[in-house]
């Protein structure tokens, strides 16, 4: 009877903790869109992994209410007033940050606004040009702004939260799904053109999460019951598994 010794690699090099690698002590993280629902829930995990965290959203009265929360748990975070649908708003973002924390690691887009419900032709120029400037246009310009920046501390991180609307349109929600498609190709674009410099660019999409943006959605019972239909889990999805995704 013979015996063989199988011999296997480490599945992380020595001395490396795998937990490790989900810590950003030291990094320095933008959250837009950081008040509420998934935002808050990326923000929260965040600092508790060590980040420094700058947080926006457009109301001031939830920045301050945010920052206080996070700050009672003894985290170092700020925040401001921003409206990512205006790029100096987003401009601003990334040098407030830059003059608090000295640089910028980790940018998440979550900032989205959907101003409208229904079928596409009953939509408005207007209501066109609102959600591409908040869901697209404003990634891009915080992102382009803070890419140098990025650069100079050797790369970083951009997590770009789009939607499952933007991989297959969800009924009611034309416009919305068209931005998150395009958000989704910005990530991609990120990605192929930045990578060389050290930032990594990823999208995630999730489906109908329990937030009071979505709230018209998960409060319809026969939406809610169509959605949960569909789902392995057969629960509506919370902040925290985005949160989890994005860390």
């Amino acid at each position: 009877m013979s015996s063989s010794h199988h011999t296997h690699e480490p599945l992380t090099p020595p001395g490396v903790d795998a937990l490790s690698r989900f810590r950003l002590d030291g990094k320095v993280a933008i959250v837009t869109g950081g008040t509420r629902g998934i935002g808050l829930s990326i923000a929260c995990t965040f600092a508790r992994a060590g980040a420094r965290v700058m947080l926006s959203s457009r109301k001031a009265e939830h920045v301050e209410a945010a920052v206080q929360a996070l700050r009672a748990e003894g985290h170092d975070v700020h925040g401001l007033a921003s409206n990512m649908g205006k790029p100096s708003d987003a401009h601003e973002l990334a040098a407030r940050t830059v003059e608090q924390f000295d640089g910028i690691d980790i940018i998440v887009n979550n900032a989205a606004t959907n101003p409208v419900f229904g079928p596409l032709q009953q939509a408005t120029a207007e209501a066109f040009d609102k959600i591409f400037d908040v869901n697209v246009k404003g990634p891009f310009e915080l992102c382009k702004t803070a890419h140098s920046v990025m650069v100079e501390r050797g790369g970083g991180a951009i997590v770009n939260v789009s939607s499952i609307g933007g991989v297959t349109p969800e009924a009611g929600l034309g416009l919305y799904s068209m931005s998150k498609s395009a958000l989704i190709s910005l990530t991609k674009v990120m990605a192929q053109e930045w990578g060389a410099d050290g930032i990594r660019a990823n999208a995630i999409c999730p489906g109908l999460i329990k937030t009071k943006f979505s709230s018209a959605l998960w409060q319809d019972d026969a939406i809610a019951d169509k959605v949960l239909g569909h789902q392995p889990l057969r629960r509506i999805g919370v902040p925290d598994d985005v949160a989890g995704l994005a860390l």
